[in-house]
């Protein structure tokens, strides 16, 4: 499997913390040199380590937006 590059660009913030130190986090990631997209996934204390995530472009970050601003919770 080749290697995976990644350059944390923007963090935007993080949601929850685990009682591991993992953090739930939302960021502007660059993989592999392409263009910047949005990236939510869990990361260990010091972004050694990661979990599964979703990746999504600004476009599909505003329709998540819109989409969580018209629930009720």
């Amino acid at each position: 499997m080749a290697d995976i590059n990644f350059e944390i660009q923007e963090t935007v913030g993080t949601i929850s913390q685990s009682p591991k130190g993992w953090t739930k986090e939302l960021n502007l990631i660059s993989w592999n040199g392409k263009a910047s997209k949005y990236n939510l996934r869990d990361w260990a204390p010091e972004h050694e380590k990661m979990g599964k995530g979703v990746t999504l472009t600004t476009e599909e970050l505003k329709a998540l937006r819109d989409l969580l601003n018209g629930m009720e919770l």
